[in-house]
């Protein structure tokens, strides 16, 4: 006897189900309910229809009830939502557009309702311009919105795929967009460090980044829709996409005795099976098992959703397959940049209790003689033993590969060592004979070996400079170009002529651009009887680790030089292919050639080339005619010598700035300090405050962060105020009265509090500069300080001061 088999939901699992479930069993009746007009669509490439790289809406439908019904027999029923489930009776409750409420009954019943947006229950919620996405009908909302109405602006709250996705595809069809996240990165599946690379790849592609920030109601305006953030700052835009995460759309399982999760989820057994007997559940709703640590997840990606179905199949076909879990293996595009990421990042580690070691290699995705290599950087997971537990990358090209690589090593219980022994397919054009899998490899078998003792970035603060030395081994011209600041320079190539210059008492933590070069100095070092670290990663990820979006008011201003040609091209350089500090040093080599005002245009693939020409031609004195990144990864700078005219993001001589060192931590210096700047802001000027020793405590979180501490850290936590609420008066404070006094005086005057001016002149676009030399005397770290701070050395703030006409030390 046929068994009747009744699918709630299509798309990934449920349509995935029905064709496997008729290709081993010709003669079972199959019902798909699905409650919206189309049965399976590729609701991933939904975002690429809005940006025009999918320009055939129909291209989106994967297959229609007609195509179900005349290759697989099924009875494909859209617009009809299940409503209800009675496992006693074995039936299901239908509300159907066309047939109204009615009955169906199953012998088996597989689940597969998926994920809905998520929708924050605060004020405005319901407004007509704020678009979720999951369907094409959703899409379609969005598309039309764009098309038919001068919609020139646009929010996206939310900084997972969906939201990064929509942003750079809004972009892409001409709005300005504004993406506001609630933590401190982009998609959390990445550690910051990664995440970083790609929220500077959309900033310098237009996108308006708003980290931890929370939006906390809607307004309807005249023209468009206000979105107000906890700060009480109110943005403006013609259209809203909320993107904050997905829920099991489980509702209608509430009273059906099928079990669910915490969160929603329906729980399964390795088998697909619910708690219910003859119904099953598969994609997005379901809890799953990880598999690299036995923990339970749910894990909302499309190729899972398609595995699970095939083999809900199977098991109602009397096959004995069973799902054995997910590592969350995903990719994203991000304009010209993919990141990709397998297994366990940091954060989850740290939560399981879970002991790590890491690791950060930054080599070419092919071999770099041949055109269009570009860098990748590559982060391995794995326990002290060698089991690898995830693996992350960003980069230009080549990632995909690498990380599915690694993917499959993690899916059979991988060791570094197997990465090491892996053969993989080489040629110039595809990769190098040492592929970047094999170098991840080397360099984590190094770590585990003791060959070689790492520090990451994030462990800087850790340092204790009197019973160390932080050794910059690149060359004098990178180090000018920017450094860890109270680190000192000495080339690898003169280390070993150099050793007498070293206090072999202290600990040398040692650093180069990527890593390679440390670990010569390294070894140099580690065999003539010093103890020696090495930077993982470099300072390429160092650097990369400090970003922070620009502020809305200037983010345009200063991360979008002219993209018009200069008329006239006197020389050219192509340096794809190098890494730092190849293309600089080519660079100042054509430089020094060239005569006055003559034109130098640079190609270059090394990522970190559009930041660092900047700075170095600032430094040099020339000028930046032209930067943009063009097809492929590529940059392309146009550099003037000499020119009277720069155009960088530094100002002229001429410009109006104001400059400040805030030494004094006290509340009435602190209010003078903020007054001025806010003043020497609203003038027009460019404001940099520069804070150090007790200044910080004026840029401090209120809140204790999670963060360790050395003993003498520890012991000026307990001493110094926590944040601006906290200061003191540098007279008449009489036990804490005497801030209270002038607080209440300043709002009974009208007088912004500290607090506000602080807001203010953030708002206004000035910079608040944290001295790095301070915070590590005082053991003062970076998730302590206000969030629109940056981390800098007394040179950066030279190099401020010597452009402004206006300096003031508090």
């Amino acid at each position: 006897m046929s068994k009747k088999i009744l699918i709630v939901g299509g798309v990934a699992g449920g349509a995935s189900a029905a064709a496997r479930l008729r290709r081993l069993d010709e003669h079972a009746e199959i019902i798909i309910f699905e409650k919206g007009p189309y049965i399976s669509f590729a609701n991933c490439g939904l975002p690429y229809y809005i940006g025009g790289s999918i320009d055939e809406r129909e291209r989106l439908l994967v297959q229609t009830p007609k195509g179900m019904a005349d290759r697989f027999r099924i009875d494909v029923r859209t617009k009809s939502e299940v409503m209800a489930i009675d496992p006693q009776k074995r039936t299901v409750r239908v509300q159907s557009q066309e047939r109204g409420h009615y009955e169906e009954s199953y012998d088996e019943l597989i689940l597969s309702p998926g994920a809905k947006p998520m929708v924050p229950d605060i004020p405005g919620k319901d407004n007509p311009l704020i678009y979720t996405v999951r369907s094409i009908p959703d899409i379609d909302r969005i598309k039309e919105q764009i098309n038919s109405s001068n919609s020139r602006s646009s929010i996206v709250i939310g900084g997972g795929f969906i939201g990064v996705e929509m942003a750079e595809n809004l972009k892409e069809a001409g709005l300005d967009v504004t993406l506001i996240e609630g933590n401190g990165q982009l998609l959390t599946p990445f550690d910051p460090e990664l995440a970083a690379a790609l929220a500077q790849e959309m900033e310098q592609n237009g996108v308006n980044l708003l980290f931890s920030q929370r939006v906390q109601g809607f307004h309807s305006l005249e023209q468009g829709i206000g979105v107000e953030l906890a700060d009480g700052h109110v943005l403006t835009a013609d259209l809203v996409i909320l993107a904050i995460g997905v829920t099991p759309d489980t509702s209608f399982l509430k009273s059906s005795g099928v079990s669910l999760g915490t969160r929603g989820h329906i729980i399964v057994n390795e088998a697909l099976e619910s708690s219910v007997p003859h119904i099953y559940a598969v994609g997005d709703a379901i809890e799953v098992t990880e598999t690299i640590h036995g923990t339970k997840t749910a894990i909302p990606l499309a190729g899972p959703a398609n595995k699970q179905g095939r083999i809900v199949a199977d098991r109602i076909a009397g096959l004995s397959s069973t799902y054995k879990g997910t590592q969350g293996t995903s990719i994203i595009k991000v304009f010209g940049m993919t990141g990709a990421t397998t297994g366990s990042n940091e954060k989850t580690l740290n939560r399981l209790g879970v002991e790590y070691r890491t690791v950060i290699v930054h080599p070419a995705s092919h071999a770099s003689y041949y055109p269009g290599s570009s860098a990748i950087t590559l982060k391995l997971l794995f326990s002290p033993e060698g089991k690898i537990l995830g693996a992350q990358a960003v980069g230009y090209d080549g990632v995909d590969k690498r990380i599915d690589d690694i993917a499959v090593a993690i899916h059979f219980g991988g060791h570094i060592r197997d990465l090491t022994e892996l053969e993989l397919s080489y040629a110039p054009p595809y990769s190098s004979a040492k592929d970047p899998v094999n170098m991840v490899g080397y360099a984590a078998e190094n770590i585990m070996a003791g060959r070689v003792e790492t520090f990451t970035y994030d462990q800087l603060s850790e340092r204790q400079p009197e019973q160390s030395i932080l050794l910059d081994v690149r060359s004098e011209l990178e180090h000018r170009n920017g450094n860890i600041p109270g680190s000192i320079n000495i080339s690898v190539d003169e280390l070993r002529q150099r050793l007498n210059e070293l206090d072999n008492s202290k600990e040398i933590w040692v650093y180069c651009q990527v890593g390679l070069r440390g670990y010569t100095a390294s070894q140099i070092l580690r065999q003539h009887g010093l103890s020696v670290k090495n930077l993982s990663g470099g300072f390429k990820t160092y650097r990369q680790a400090q970003f922070k979006p620009a502020p809305i008011s200037s983010a345009n201003q200063d991360n979008h030089p002219t993209t018009e040609q200069p008329q006239r091209i006197d020389n050219e350089l192509n340096v794809c292919g190098l890494s730092c500090p190849g293309p600089l040093i080519q660079v100042k080599q054509k430089m020094d050639q060239l005569s006055n005002g003559e034109t130098l245009r640079v190609k270059a693939s090394d990522p970190g080339f559009y930041e660092d020409v900047k700075a170095w031609a600032t430094m040099s004195g020339s000028a930046l005619l032209h930067l943009e990144r063009i097809k492929g990864g590529i940059i392309e700078a146009v550099i003037a010598k000499n020119s009277v005219k720069p155009i960088s993001d530094s100002p002229s001589h001429h410009d109006p700035a104001s400059t400040m060192v805030v030494f004094s931590g006290d509340l009435d210096k602190a209010i003078a300090s903020l007054i001025i700047a806010n003043g020497a802001a609203a003038s027009g000027r460019k404001v940099t405050m520069f804070f150090t020793f007790w200044g910080l405590n004026v840029i401090r979180k209120h809140q204790t962060q999670p963060v360790s501490k050395t003993m003498i850290g520890r012991m000026f936590d307990m001493m110094l105020p926590r944040g601006s609420k906290k200061l003191g008066m540098s007279k008449m404070n009489m036990l804490g009265v005497g801030p209270k006094i002038i607080r209440g005086l300043m709002k009974n005057n009208n007088v912004s509090s500290l607090e506000e001016l602080i807001e203010s002149v953030i708002a206004q676009g000035a910079q608040l500069v944290a001295c790095q030399m301070s915070m590590d005397l005082m053991g003062i770290q970076r998730e302590e300080l206000i969030d629109q701070v940056t981390i800098g050395g007394v040179g950066y703030y030279l190099g401020e001061a010597s452009q402004a006409n206006h300096n003031l030390f508090i």
